[in-house]
């Protein structure tokens, strides 16, 4: 699990080699990152790696989603884990209740250079215990936000003289744009992932929320007036499904077609997209001018559906000191060299870099960092998270729902019965 290699002078000079010699510590990295996340992170690693010979970072990187949890769990269980990890903050919950997570102390942090004040607070309190210990120390906050196509809105109410959405306070208003987008030629004006799965989840969340609703309530699912509003969040999707409004099916890669491909004006996707459209317009492969957004306040509050990429220590009893210490100079680093990570379209959760010239000039980054402010993280649930049994209920019941397959009450109450049964 660990490997702390001894470059001591007699070894340097019995080598041959010149300069100084130095104790080097090993340390054993696991990240889920691919695609463009995963090459923004191995440059991350490599300068890392360059500017620190006394420590080494050894990288791995395995497969996103619930093999990658079940392998920490498995791992760390037998004392066989990494000693840092990536970690979404939605999967916290059950990380602490299956006790694979090392708490974060204070001196840890002054060992890492930063404090928790230097991150957003909504960060720092998904990255929390209940009883207010850290478990892990936030890298960023990705949400979804609103893509929409400048081009095609240039001199309509929809846009304002900064190129940014406006206009778009209600459902109502953002049903008008849509269906002025369909009359235009727009096939589907709004795209996410209408399949289920994480699009249709996080929409759906970000309705749930902007009405100032809850999933869970004192380990109750959908307590209350929460069940109808449940339901009327799903009832807003099918409703937009059965106007054309928003596509059939749409599996992810085929809803970031349709926006790309011209045939929509607004598409809700993670920031995670940004490059991809920032690589189609340098390849004047685009066709248009786009933007991105925060996803307009459309009801009663502002909110975003978020989650945090996260970087945590396995608990391990073993771990010696230096390792530790290495892994917290580790995590600094990486906290003050988030600007690189940004590039991949996420929010850093480390308030310095947002704040910095240089973040300010990134864009439409800069534009919506906003939305920090309104993340609305994941319900704080063994059942809920990346791979969660929320996600089953998406798939099984919300996105059947917003295709007409059954009606949004029976939906919301079936989902409530589901997934109040695994908390019982």
């Amino acid at each position: 699990m660990r490997k702390i290699g001894k470059l001591t002078a007699a070894t340097a000079l019995a080598l041959g080699l010149s300069g100084p010699a130095w104790a080097q510590v090993e340390v054993e990295w696991w990240d889920f990152l691919g695609g463009g996340d995963g090459v923004r992170m191995k440059a991350l690693i490599g300068q890392f790696n360059e500017e620190h010979p006394d420590i080494q970072i050894n990288g791995t990187t395995l497969e996103w989603g619930l093999p990658f949890y079940t392998k920490v769990r498995t791992s760390v269980a037998v004392g066989q884990g990494p000693d840092i990890m990536t970690y979404h903050l939605s999967r916290l919950p059950l990380a602490l209740e299956e006790g694979v997570l090392s708490p974060i102390t204070e001196a840890d942090l002054e060992t890492a250079g930063i404090s928790t004040g230097d991150f957003f607070p909504a960060s720092i309190a998904a990255a929390s215990s209940e009883d207010g210990a850290l478990m892990a120390v936030p890298f960023d906050i990705h949400a979804i936000v609103t893509y929409y196509n400048r081009t095609a809105l240039e001199g309509t109410e929809w846009l304002d003289a900064d190129g940014n959405l406006t206009g778009l306070n209600s459902i109502d208003d953002m049903t008008a744009l849509l269906t002025w987008a369909k009359d235009n030629g727009f096939s589907d004006p709004l795209s996410f992932q209408t399949e289920g799965g994480g699009g249709t989840w996080r929409v759906f969340y970000t309705l749930l929320r902007q009405q100032n609703g809850e999933m869970l309530t004192d380990g109750e699912v959908l307590a209350g007036d929460n069940l109808d509003k449940a339901a009327n969040a799903i009832k807003i999707m099918a409703d937009w499904r059965a106007a054309g409004l928003i596509p059939e099916q749409a599996a992810y890669e085929a809803s970031v077609a349709l926006f790309s491909g011209g045939k929509s004006v607004l598409h809700i996707n993670g920031v995670w997209e940004v490059p991809t459209f920032k690589d189609q317009t340098e390849a004047d492969t685009l066709g248009f001018d786009w933007f991105a957004n925060e996803v307009p306040q459309l009801m009663d509050q502002p909110a975003t559906w978020a989650d945090s990429h996260a970087f945590a220590i396995p608990n391990d009893p073993d771990m010696d000191a230096e390792t530790r210490d290495a892994v917290l100079t580790v995590i600094g680093w990486m906290e003050k060299h988030s600007l690189d990570w940004a590039g991949a379209g996420h929010i850093p959760a480390y308030k310095p870099t947002v704040d910095s010239d240089a973040y300010g000039a990134l864009q439409p980054n800069a534009t919506y960092a906003s939305l920090a402010g309104n993340a609305a993280f994941d319900p704080r649930s063994k059942i809920a998270g990346v791979a969660s049994p929320i996600y089953d209920a998406v798939d099984n019941l919300i996105a059947p729902a917003v295709h007409g397959f059954l009606s949004a009450d029976d939906a919301a109450a079936e989902m409530k019965a589901q997934l109040q049964a695994l908390l019982n």
